[in-house]
């Protein structure tokens, strides 16, 4: 009898990491692979299950107007419920850090199915930075019975946690083998213009940074697009009316900016591939970037992925404006800088998580 694994997301970023991963299980004969979506980012998540043919067993779509991260957790759990109970699934996987991670490991635990977690041992040790990511993640590890670190560091992390280390596997991380999939020489868009790698990439959508923070980095980018016009500053706003309206009036008059809509997968993981550096928020993105020798500077104040800071392929910026300026300028006049970012090792992996985790859920089950 195949061994019963389902996998649960409800976010793009959830999504993509999950997608080559769901595709190797389905793969596998030794697997009965299926596939809850929540809805927790319905359009973007709508996107990347049509780019990777993923089409979902069980979609409770708990998607709604402005929804509370408590509205969000009770529709899962409730949802979730006779799901579990009825399919008694051997193993469920769930995702990183988001609401809907958190839900779906609380409601395996109350049907006592075994709970598998993907980038497991992520850490700030601030549980409000991210918020709500950082208690999601950790209460999330609290719950779950086979730990798929991305790194030698997450792996400590949980280790220092008591976490037992038989449980834990060093896995590399499943962000790089979506890129696989994604990323073309031939690659052409009409989502965004291509300015012989002159593009900066903007993304930024944390709930700590949206309003003062945000405005300040964006007055920093001002001035930087002024200095320098013949760079392109491409931001894909995030669905979040809050960052679209701030986005909107303070960058409203520069020819430079770019405002374009959320990019899919595959338009994003290119528009990366082709610029010459990023700035995000994005836990994702720093994963992502270091495959493609792009620097990034990270706008927040703490990350829970240090190996990309240590390897200097990523920098630690916050989302002050005279740093901001500072460290964008740098980018932009100082070549050993430059380089040196843009040739650090990446450290997330080769792109072979997602058979890395297959080999480890067959060890621990003895399959």
């Amino acid at each position: 009898m195949a061994f019963k694994v389902f996998s649960v997301f409800g976010t793009r970023p959830e999504a993509i990491k999950m997608a080559p991963l769901v595709k190797a299980l389905e793969a596998d004969p030794r697997f009965e692979s299926k596939v809850i979506v929540t809805g927790q980012h319905r359009e973007m998540l709508d996107q990347v299950l049509r780019i990777f043919d993923i089409h979902p067993d069980y979609d409770i779509n708990i998607m709604s107007t402005n929804q509370s991260l408590t509205e969000i957790t009770t529709k899962i759990l409730q949802a979730l419920q006779p799901i579990l109970s009825q399919e008694k699934p051997d193993l469920l996987l769930v995702h990183g850090d988001t609401t809907t991670t958190f839900a779906a490991s609380l409601a395996a635990f109350y049907q006592q199915v075994k709970i598998g977690h993907v980038e497991a041992g992520l850490r700030t040790w601030n549980k409000y930075s991210p918020f709500p990511e950082e208690a999601n993640r950790q209460m999330t590890d609290v719950l779950a019975d086979i730990y798929f670190a991305p790194t030698a560091i997450s792996r400590q992390n949980l280790i220092d946690e008591n976490h037992p280390a038989e449980k834990i596997y060093v896995t590399g991380n499943t962000a790089v083998d979506a890129m696989k999939y994604t990323i073309s020489n031939t690659y052409v868009s009409n989502a965004f213009e291509i300015t012989n790698d002159k593009n900066i990439v903007l993304t930024m959508h944390r709930r700590e940074n949206i309003g003062d923070p945000m405005i300040r980095v964006f007055s920093a980018i001002k001035r930087i697009a002024k200095e320098h016009p013949d760079y392109t500053i491409v931001f894909p706003m995030h669905k979040n009316p809050q960052v679209r309206e701030l986005a909107q009036a303070e960058f409203a008059n520069f020819a430079n900016i770019q405002l374009i809509e959320p990019l899919d997968v595959v338009d994003f993981h290119n528009l990366m591939a082709r610029s010459y550096f990023i700035l995000s928020d994005s836990g994702g993105v720093q994963e992502e970037a270091p495959s493609l020798g792009v620097p990034v500077l990270v706008l927040r104040d703490t990350t829970e992925r240090p190996e990309g800071v240590t390897a200097g392929t990523l920098k630690l910026i916050g989302t002050t404006e005279e740093v901001v300026y500072r460290e964008m300028k740098q980018l932009l006049t100082d070549s050993d800088c430059y380089q040196k970012m843009a040739h650090a090792k990446n450290p997330y992996g080769d792109g072979q998580a997602s058979a890395n985790i297959i080999t480890a859920i067959t060890d621990y089950f003895s399959l």
